[in-house]
């Protein structure tokens, strides 16, 4: 866990809790990293936010799981490309992004909080999922361990600048310029399995519109 003050963490990017959350809204999987038995590790999960928190879930059975679940310190690093920066030299040409890194434990949520966890994680994934199916079971409820990471610093880097070419390179013949990314959904694709005149679910009907 990083030792430095939250305000040296966030002043050289500009960085405001805004953006930080306008990040981890979009951000589906995010890579935690922790040491166990002297070593480190980086593991990639699903996360969704949830208020000022980020939540995951996995397996009982997992054993990095279980041990995030104890408190250890870890790191959150998430990232997004927005764009390729192309200049007129490959030395200028690069990137705009954001991504942030954010320092502190896990806990596990208790029981009676599970579902409703559990409900916040499906949403956030897939808006308006929780209605279309059916309730966990008390033996799936069982089978799942959800930790609630509660977020003590973090630091967001974004970048969005232009092409930096030198006055010589501006003078030439070669394109400069920015190319965004595209992001979206795919019509979606039934299973193999799925009963004839089933239709495609709202909430993924409304994923793949968009």
């Amino acid at each position: 866990m990083s030792t430095r003050p939250t305000r040296e963490l966030h002043k050289f990017s500009g960085a405001t809790r805004e953006k930080l959350d306008a990040l981890l809204d979009q951000s589906v999987i995010g890579h935690f990293a922790f040491v166990e038995d002297g070593l480190p590790r980086v593991m990639p999960i699903a996360i969704v936010r949830d208020g000022r928190d980020i939540l995951l879930h996995g397996s009982t059975g997992s054993p990095w799981m279980r041990l995030l679940a104890t408190g250890v310190p870890v790191a959150l690093s998430v990232a997004e490309l927005d764009a390729l920066v192309v200049a007129r030299s490959a030395f200028e040409s690069s990137m705009r992004f954001r991504s942030a890194v954010l320092f502190g434990s896990c806990a596990a949520v208790a029981d009676d909080e599970k579902v409703a966890t559990l409900d916040l994680v499906t949403d956030g994934l897939l808006p308006g999922r929780v209605s279309e199916v059916r309730r966990s079971s008390a033996k799936e409820l069982a089978a799942t361990l959800v930790l609630r990471m509660r977020i003590d610093d973090w630091s967001l880097k974004i970048s969005d600048g232009w092409p930096d070419d030198s006055a010589d390179d501006i003078a030439g013949d070669a394109w400069a310029g920015v190319l965004p990314v595209r992001r979206g959904f795919e019509d979606a694709v039934p299973a193999p399995d799925l009963r004839a005149g089933i239709r495609v679910a709202a909430s993924v009907a409304r994923l793949s519109a968009g």
